[in-house]
């Protein structure tokens, strides 16, 4: 155990956010999202929620400061103005957690999953709401 490190993040999970680097991207996806089919580096966390997931890394992960969107979610197909509950939960978090606070970007379904295809890791949580995916991207720390 380690302090002030929240204990859903394991192990392996901490050494991937720690390895990543700035402008590397994070996608943290629901029980649907084809993680392993999409991704070298896929932790499962099969238990838990998407937001508790994203609350937990938030936590210890600096989002870029350099970009104009570093969290990006999936609109919904045929509504993409549409926003899910856990997508409005997904903004709350980010406000609320960030070092960085910032508005969701949103990527059409196809480009979520292209752009999802080059991230450093995706994590594989149990979350069964519809669209409880977003993409993370790294930021320094500060001097």
């Amino acid at each position: 155990m380690l302090l002030n490190i929240p204990s859903i993040l394991s192990p392996d999970l901490l050494w991937t956010l720690r390895a990543m680097g700035h402008g590397d991207d994070l996608v943290i996806a629901d029980a649907n999202f084809p993680a392993t089919a999409l991704g070298d580096r896929c932790h499962r966390l099969d238990g838990l929620s998407a937001t508790d997931v994203l609350q937990a890394v938030l936590t210890v992960l600096p989002l870029d400061n350099f970009v104009a969107n570093p969290a990006l979610v999936m609109e919904v197909v045929d509504d993409p103005d549409a926003v899910p509950p856990i997508v409005a939960e997904f903004q709350d978090i980010t406000t609320a957690t960030a070092d960085n606070p910032v508005t969701l970007g949103k990527l059409e379904r196809f480009a979520f999953y292209d752009h999802a295809k080059t991230a450093f890791a995706i994590i594989q949580t149990g979350e069964t709401r519809l669209y409880g995916n977003i993409i993370l991207k790294k930021g320094v720390i500060g001097a």
